[in-house]
């Protein structure tokens, strides 16, 4: 049975049990890699688009975006372009090679993250076990592998838990090099916070085990590993604000109108479904023991994906590690993992060479985009340019890719830069509340509509005096209203 004792075997192993093998986290991070190459998901975010524009635009004025360029209702606000760094990559990657440019960029990201993940699961699990636990991990990714800052921060998150951990099975503070990764991490995505929170923990389960005599160093080595990393994360253009940019998000009322950040829906069998019953059977069936610290971290990463979507990711990254050393300990395994041989360097050679490969072919047959979820590229291209220059007011998911054709939306993914009272107004307007409707309609001029064909506010605008369709397909409606244009 799952046991909150710390039992004396259920302590983090020695260094000596860790290896140097390469397989394991060669073919992962080549399944990871391929995986991004091929999945069209990866690239059906309306999000990446204004992600995209951003960057650009910070590359050609060669500065940071501190307000709004790119919308109609919030030109000139100020905006906290937190994401800066992964939005001047995406740029970069975009530049060099077009969207399959991006994609391989994404696919890199994952493929590293993947490799640092079974990296670190390879020193407690065996081969099968090894196997299963990636897979696992990797299919609770997989609705987040999309094209978007939080999976270039990933490969970040894995290294930064390992780091960690690798600290307590050595019985040491973590390594001051180790707080230099906050300085990237905080400028690619505001996840960096959680990794902050991370350490809390983590420190004061040294604290607790560590021997009386030792406890005032053992203070001192965390606190000041603690203080360093904080020092990092304020390395951004932000500084005091990028730390305080995460509570006001999460503060916001109006993301519960936002997909991601809707409860995980088990009305159909899921990645994670699937994997919580499988671990919950073995940990169950096997009697795992978690240190309590560690199993308090793991129950709060769970409530955290049942809350959100978007941070099954974290449950699948950073619970996964947690569960590999008491999961080893409960198969009665007992790895002392060799350093690799030729056969090993040999394997890990040609994955590497295939990971070329892949990217040689996706460079060879660029990747053209297509009408999608989040690219009405058919249904803009029917709405003339006179038109376009004039307010319009389209769907959430539209307005990225509105923003990356130089058109200025009414409303698109940056949810914290338009706040809760607009957001929420435009939420009510879309459900639809006709008076709510009327009165966005009314206010911003609104000439033209550009929505999702299933969006109910589409039979509104067909029944509309004064409107009347202009275009329609199987994933967008425009409407227009008469004479504005």
């Amino acid at each position: 049975m799952v046991s909150l004792a710390p039992p004396l075997d259920a302590r983090p192993a020695a260094a000596a049990r860790s290896g140097d093998g390469l397989v394991a986290p060669a073919l992962a991070g080549l399944m990871a890699f391929a995986f991004v190459l091929a999945a069209p998901q990866v690239l059906n975010d309306g999000d990446s688009w204004w992600h995209l524009a951003a960057g650009g635009w910070m590359l050609d004025h060669r500065r940071i975006l501190h307000a709004d360029v790119f919308s109609y209702t919030f030109a000139g606000q100020p905006w906290h372009t937190h994401e800066w760094l992964a939005e001047v990559l995406m740029a970069l990657a975009f530049r060099a090679a077009g969207w399959s440019g991006v994609i391989l960029l994404y696919a890199a990201a994952a493929a590293a993250a993947m490799a640092i993940l079974a990296r670190r699961l390879g020193r407690a699990l065996p081969p099968l076990s090894l196997g299963l636990a990636l897979l696992l991990a990797f299919g609770c990714m997989s609705p987040s592998l999309l094209a978007r800052p939080h999976l270039l921060a990933l490969p970040l998150l894995a290294a930064w838990t390992s780091g960690l951990l690798g600290a307590r099975d050595q019985g040491r503070a973590p390594p001051l090099a180790l707080a230099a990764l906050m300085i990237p991490w905080a400028n690619l995505h505001g996840g960096y916070f959680l990794g902050l929170a991370l350490i809390a923990p983590f420190a004061l389960e040294a604290l607790v085990e560590a021997p009386l005599e030792a406890r005032r160093a053992t203070l001192r080595g965390w606190a000041l590993f603690g203080l360093a990393s904080v020092a990092a994360g304020l390395v951004t253009p932000f500084g005091l604000a990028g730390l305080a940019f995460p509570f006001q998000l999460l503060g916001m009322t109006s993301l519960a109108g936002v997909g991601e950040w809707r409860p995980t829906d088990f009305s159909r069998v899921g990645p994670l479904e699937i994997a919580l019953v499988a671990s919950l059977y073995v940990m169950v069936q096997r009697g795992v023991r978690l240190l309590p610290l560690r199993l308090a971290l793991l129950l709060l990463l769970l409530h955290m994906a049942l809350q959100h979507n978007r941070h099954q990711i974290l449950l699948a990254t950073i619970g996964v590690m947690l569960l590999a050393e008491p999961l080893g300990k409960a198969l009665a395994v007992d790895r002392k993992v060799a350093p690799d041989g030729p056969a090993g360097r040999g394997w890990a050679a040609a994955c590497v060479l295939a990971a070329v490969l892949l990217a040689g072919a996706r460079l060879a047959l660029p990747i053209v985009r297509v009408d999608g979820p989040s690219a009405p590229i058919a249904a803009l291209g029917h709405v003339p340019a006179a038109l376009r220059v004039q307010p319009v007011f389209n769907d959430y998911g539209f307005g990225g890719y509105l923003i990356a054709q130089g058109v200025r939306p009414f409303i698109d993914g940056r949810t914290d830069m338009y706040g809760d009272a607009f957001t929420n107004a435009y939420f009510r307007a879309e459900q639809p509340d006709l008076a709510r409707l009327d009165a966005l309609l009314a206010r911003w001029k609104v000439s033209w509509t550009l929505l999702a064909a299933g969006d109910p506010v589409v039979g509104v605008m067909d029944r509309r005096p004064g409107w009347r369709r202009l275009y329609a397909d199987r994933y967008a409606v425009v409407h227009v209203r008469d004479g504005a244009f």
